[in-house]
This record gives structure tokens, C-alpha cells and sequence, in this order.
């Protein structure tokens, strides 16, 4: 919500400093029309200088957050407040600095501490609940944006930032209806990506009607736009619960053009040789205890250190957990930039010369493309972290594989694919063997086929739920083991069963744990079942290494070419599907032959120590010869071209 700021009162006659003071600001105004914000700052520092009037000193701060000088900022919305403790603006502007600096518990804490008897506006009210969202504080955020809605209950935007306190808080429902009121009262530049979120918000409620009702309409939106246009969209949406691979490609490229048109890109710095050894940089915001970490962690740790000078850049939180420490030591340069916007982190990367960055982030929340889009380093890399094309036209090369990313479907890429020769994901050699556990530990029944399906819900669509419930009935003795993702899911799939013929008691419901805790009762399972169009990922390579064997069914988009990829480099084709009555086929056979499961679990637990799949080394030789190939065409003047497996 754009600020209103108050204007200053005119000069009397005879006011001299007054009157400079005034015309300061009027020269201030100008600048920030034409959004010189940095310029527009200076004047609106003078005026205030000048003459004491707040308007100048809240216009200055106002400009000065504008201009990413939100440090300074803070120094001068702390003088307003020490000056006037009730002026409420003042402290809402320092907010909005505290969270450009990624520092949103001090801006609730500055915002809290507005005494109570002042007036407190929208303004104020949405600042707070912003930051007491980023705080994961999400029954407070709640009733701040209660608040605000009570002070104007039409504002799409707050309905729309309620929904996601309501997701945070696990009531996916609920954040669905917030996000649907938003739509109805107009979300304009941002539809596209609030239907996307809607869409998620459904599958993720396993609500399928609506889910699909909101898809057609967001597909239908997605075909409608130009292919040229810069639009707010939601790629990840698109990526996981879509299955068009062209469709995902528009919507990337549009977000991606989005995210170009509010960076001036730095000058392009061309790829030359250099003596030493080739500087590669990967950004992220989880290097801490995160999926993305965990998959990574020994393939940085083996890094020839002799051959390549590893930078991580880091823009996530430090939640001082162990992997954050393990990822912190396993490579030379750590780069925490957390709260830095992407300009300064773009021209941090350029200061450390960085060769090749990879993006490690992609699209998903908390993305950094901003960041790739300044163009930091002559070659940039997606990888890893978003499940599809980044769309950008500032992005070089994807690192897929050869199931992942076959050439045969380049098509689907604005990037050009470069290919690792085992699969495209590092997993850790070194992370904890599952510590023996009984099914009794976990609620789980002794004498049954335990069918395990730990995936967040958005994965399971109505079609996947369907062929579940076909395989139980076809295998008395089973139950299927899911997640209790969040607090709409076990309701919702006990009345899905029930309509399609299965008993209450053939579902069970498990909590989200610890990691270790959750490998440990994995391993207790007999069968992991796949979802599609978005396979499990990281999931299925837990499943492999605890010993459980997955069952998928793949299809032509990268999520669902995933667990194909790790089976294969596991060894264990006979598990991937091309069809759906053999997916249940294979489900099925499975479950009836105890010795043929026993037999497949041995050869599963094989692969922990005689597969590439779990060989971290291995797989950073590998990537440093696909970065060598890379690098050798960029610094002969060639342009990036396909680099397929050899």
C-alpha cells in the first residue's frame, strides 16, 4: 500500500530559511516524480536541515528507503520518533527500512513500541503484520491485518496477505477463501500470480474441484497475455500441479521479464581466461537446515580446491543448526548477504569476479533471480532448485541429466541444457543412516503392507488419490501411510476415500517430523509411491537411502522425470512407469509378494554404497567438468550450446 505523506506548510513572509527550506522540497518532488530517488533524498535532507517541519523528514526518509540507503534511513526516522514519540509514520517508515534489511523482528518491535494512545492507521497496521508474518508470528500478523481490514474491509491487498498468515499457520482452506476474496476485488498487475496461488492453496487443501475450476481459469489467463508481456505470474504453480511444458515456459519467461523490468543490468563483463583457478559462486537463501542443503553439502565439501575457488551466497536466515555450520565450512568464501537487496549482492558477486554463478534458488519463495538478472558473472546457471526453465533470457545454461533433460525436449528450455552423466541431484554420502525403529514407534500396524506416500499435499491430485484408493482395493492387506501436511488434509482424504469405497482405517495419517526421526520411520515402510505430474524429489532419494523402493510414473515435464532419474542411476529401472495401469500394476505386484519386496530392498540398500546416486566426490568431479566445458566455450568467444552427457 503506497504511503500518504503529509505536506509540509507553506512559508510565511519573512521566513528565509523557511522559504529555501520549502523550495528544497519542491526540488525534491520533482526528483522523486521521475523516481531519482537519491537525488530527490538530498533535497528532502536539505529541507530538513533547513526548517524542523516532520513532512521533510519523513519525505526524506520515505526517498531514502527508496534509494536502498535504508541504513540511513533508520537514523532518520529514529530522530522523528525520539522528537515526536507519537508521530506513527515515523514509525512505520522505519519499518519498512528494517525490513528492507531483512530485519523484521526489529520492525515489529519498532512498530509495537508506538505508544499506546496513538492514533494507529492502515499504514501501520499492514506494516505490522507484514512483519510479524516474516516472523512467523502468524496469530499476531492475523490480528494486525484484522485490524487493518476493519479500518477498510474492500483492500484486495491485505485480504490477499491475511491468506498467507493463514497459510503459514497451516490452514490452507481458509488462506484459499482470503486469496479468492483478493481476486473478486481486484488484484490488477498481480491476478496471474494470486490464481497461481490460489490454485496451490487448493491442492494443497486437497480441495480438487475448486483446485481445478481456479486452474482452467488461470490457464485460460496465462494463454490470453502476450508472450512479450511482463507480468507478475506464479512459475512454481505452473511447474508442480500443471503438465504442459510450453505453458511453463511462457509463465517463466513472463515472470522473468518481470523481474528484469525493475533492474538495470551491470555493464557485461565478458568471459577471459585467467591464470588461477575458475571462480564458481552458487546464491541461495537456504543454506541452512533446507532440502537444497542437504542434497548438496559433500558435493561441496569435495569441491578440488586445488582447481576451483567455491563462493556460497548466502541471502536466508542463519537458524544456527548443525547443517548450517557443515554448509558454512564447505567451501572457502561464505558470503553472508542476508537483508542485502540485489543490487548490492549483484555487485558483491562482481567485486569477487565470479566466473560461473549458479542459482541454486529459481523461482520459488524468497527467489533471487533479481539477483541473475543484473547479470553478476559472464556465465550463469540454473540448477537444483526450481523443477523447470527459468524463462530468462539472463540465464545460460540448465543443468539437468539425460532422463530429466533430454534433448529431444530442449524445446522446453529458454536455457541450453547441460547435461550431468548420472543424475542432475548430489545427494550425501555422509548424512545419518536411519536409526532402527519398529512400526510400533510410529503407530504403525505390524501385519500390513505399508504403502508410504510422504508428499506435501498440492501433490496429490484427485487422479493420483484415485489410482491409491484402486490399489487398495485391489490389496486388502495394505493401508496407506500419508502426511498429516497441515490441518485440512486428513479430513479431506478420509471423505475422498469413503466416497470411492475405502475404510477409514485403510488411511494413516503421520506428523511432520525432525529429519532424522522422519528417515528413521520411513524406513519402517514397505513401498513409496510416486505422485504425478510433480514426482517426489527429495523424498525419493530419502526413500532409496533408507531402503525403501519408490514406484513412479514419469511423464514429459522436468517434476515428473525426477524420481525416473534417480531410479535409474540407482539401477532400478523396473520401477519406472510409462503408464498408469502399470504404475498400478507394479504397486500391486509389489505388495502381494513379500520375497519379491525383500529381494528389491536389498538391492536398494546396494545402492547406498555401489551407486552413483550416493557418491558426493563423484558427483563433484562431474560437475566440474561440465563447469570446464562451460567455461572453455565462453572464453573462445562461443556462445552456450547444448552440452549433452559424456
Amino acid at each position: 500500500m503506497a504511503l500518504v505523506l503529509p505536506t509540509p506548510t507553506p512559508p510565511r513572509t519573512g521566513s528565509a530559511a523557511h522559504g529555501r527550506a520549502y523550495r528544497s522540497w519542491q526540488a525534491g518532488q520533482a526528483q522523486a516524480e521521475r523516481e531519482h530517488w537519491s537525488d530527490a533524498a538530498a533535497k528532502f535532507e536539505q529541507a530538513f536541515r533547513l526548517h524542523p517541519d516532520e513532512a521533510y523528514g519523513l519525505a526524506a526518509a520515505h526517498a531514502l528507503i527508496c534509494a536502498g540507503q535504508s541504513d540511513t534511513a533508520v537514523k532518520r526516522t529514529g530522530e522523528l520518533r525520539k522528537r515526536q514519540p507519537r508521530l506513527a509514520l515515523a514509525y512505520t517508515l522505519e519499518s519498512h527500512a528494517l525490513l528492507e534489511r531483512g530485519r523484521p523482528a526489529d520492525a515489529a518491535e519498532c512498530l509495537l513500541a508506538l505508544p499506546t494512545d496513538a492514533p494507529r492507521d492502515r499504514a501501520h497496521w499492514l506494516s505490522l503484520g507484514l512483519s510479524l508474518q516474516r516472523c512467523r508470528r502468524d496469530d499476531e500478523a492475523i490480528a494486525a491485518f484484522m485490524q487493518a481490514l476493519a479500518l477498510k474491509m474492500d483492500d484486495a491487498v491485505l485480504h490477499f496477505h491475511l491468506g498467507m498468515s493463514f497459510k503459514d499457520k497451516g490452514m490452507k482452506a481458509e488462506a484459499a477463501e482470503c486469496v479468492r476474496t483478493a481476486l473478486l476485488l481486484g488484484l490488477n498487475a498481480s491476478e496471474l500470480a494470486a490464481r497461481a496461488q490460489l490454485v496451490f492453496l487448493e491442492r494443497e487443501a486437497c480441495r480438487w474441484a475448486p483446485a481445478e475450476q481456479e486452474l482452467t481459469r488461470l490457464r485460460a489467463a496465462v494463454q490470453a497475455a502476450p508472450d512479450d508481456a511482463a507480468l507478475e505470474t506464479g512459475p512454481f504453480t505452473h511447474a508442480v500441479v500443471g503438465d504442459d511444458p510450453l505453458e511453463l515456459r511462457k509463465v517463466a519467461h513472463l515472470y522473468a521479464l518481470r523481474v528484469a523490468s525493475f533492474v538495470t543490468p551491470l555493464p557485461r563483463r565478458a568471459a577471459q581466461a585467467h591464470d588461477g583457478r575458475l571462480r564458481i559462486a552458487y546464491l541461495s537463501a537456504d543454506f541452512h537446515q533446507h532440502a537444497t542443503s542437504q542434497l548438496m553439502v559433500q558435493m561441496l565439501e569435495c569441491h578440488d580446491r586445488t582447481r576451483y575457488d567455491v563462493t556460497l551466497i548466502s541471502a536466508g536466515p542463519d537458524d544456527d543448526s548443525p547443517m548450517r555450520h557443515r554448509i558454512r565450512a564447505s567451501s572457502e568464501h561464505f558470503e553472508d548477504l542476508r537483508g542485502k537487496n540485489p543490487a548490492t549482492i549483484a555487485r558483491r558477486i562482481r567485486e569477487l569476479n565470479i566466473d560461473i554463478l549458479i542459482d541454486a534458488k529459481g523461482a520459488t519463495y524468497g527467489t533471487l533471480m533479481p539477483v541473475t538478472a543484473h547479470r553478476a558473472a559472464p556465465l550463469q546457471v540454473s540448477w537444483l532448485g526450481f523443477p523447470g526453465t527459468s524463462g530468462a533470457p539472463y540465464v545460460d545454461y540448465f543443468i539437468g541429466d539425460r532422463i530429466v533433460t533430454p534433448l529431444a525436449l530442449a524445446g522446453h528450455y529458454s536455457e541450453k541444457i547441460a547435461q550431468m552423466p548420472h543424475c542432475y541431484q548430489p545427494n550425501d554420502a555422509h548424512r545419518l543412516r536411519p536409526q532402527a525403529s519398529h512400526r510400533a514407534d510410529w503407530d504403525a500396524p505390524q501385519d500390513k503392507v505399508l504403502l508410504c506416500a510422504f508428499h506435501q499435499s498440492y501433490k496429490i491430485s484427485e487422479e493420483v488419490f484415485d489410482h491409491w484408493c484402486r490399489i487398495l482395493e485391489r490389496v486388502p492387506e495394505a493401508v496407506l501411510w500419508l502426511l498429516r501436511w497441515n490441518t485440512n488434509v486428513q479430513a479431506t482424504l478420509t471423505a475422498a476415500a469413503r466416497a470411492r469405497g475405502i475404510a477409514e482405517d485403510r488411511l494413516l495419517f503421520a506428523p511432520l517430523l525432525p529429519n532424522d526421526q522422519h528417515l528413521s520411520r520411513l524406513a519402517c515402510a514397505d513401498v513409496y509411491l510416486d505422485t504425478w505430474p510433480c514426482n517426489a524429489h527429495t523424498t525419493a532419494g530419502e526413500a532409496l537411502w533408507v531402503g525403501v523402493p519408490v514406484v513412479t510414473l514419469t511423464g514429459e515435464i522436468f517434476a515428473q522425470r525426477v524420481a525416473a532419474s534417480l531410479l535409474d542411476t540407482a539401477g532400478l529401472p523396473q520401477l519406472i512407469c510409462d503408464d498408469r495401469q502399470r504404475y498400478v500394476d507394479t504397486v500391486v505386484d509389489l505388495a502381494r509378494d513379500p520375497v519379491r519386496r525383500a529381494e528389491l530392498r536389498g538391492q536398494v540398500e546396494a545402492c547406498r554404497t555401489g551407486s552413483p546416486l550416493f557418491d558426493g566426490e563423484r558427483f563433484a568431479r562431474d560437475i566440474e567438468a561440465l563447469y570446464d566445458r562451460m567455461w572453455a566455450r565462453a572464453v573462445a568467444g562461443l556462445p552456450p550450446e547444448h552440452l549433452p552427457a559424456l
